[in-house]
């Protein structure tokens, strides 16, 4: 079966992971309520070498590391249509006060799976 997956790298200080975690369990059963297949929010912990790499690619500052996102999909219509009823329950919410991450610095893509399992 054809996947989409939308993946985000978050740069974030490590003094306001538990802040995250919060906002992204909320995450989570939304994503999940509306259709999404599979929700990972994951804590970089392990910098490669190789390559770029998150840690220069983010240009983490001391005391920071990186968020490694991930929500799959049947397909774009699919996560078009999972989106689109996510994002009218957080209008209802309304933004939290803060967020937990400098979103000036935070990246997102939406991607055709080449290779799956």
């Amino acid at each position: 079966m054809p996947r989409y997956v939308d993946g985000f790298v978050i740069p974030i200080k490590r003094t306001n992971l538990a802040a995250y975690k919060k906002m992204a369990t909320w995450g989570k059963r939304v994503w999940m309520k509306h259709g999404a297949l599979s929700y990972y929010e994951t804590v970089v912990d392990d910098f490669t070498q190789h390559g770029l790499g998150f840690k220069k690619m983010c240009k983490l500052k001391s005391g920071e590391t990186a968020i490694f996102a991930f929500v799959v999909y049947k397909s774009k219509a699919h996560r078009n249509q999972v989106n689109k009823k996510v994002m009218a329950e957080m209008e209802k919410v309304g933004e939290p006060p803060k967020m937990p991450f400098d979103m000036k610095r935070f990246a997102m893509a939406g991607c055709k799976v080449l290779v799956n399992s």
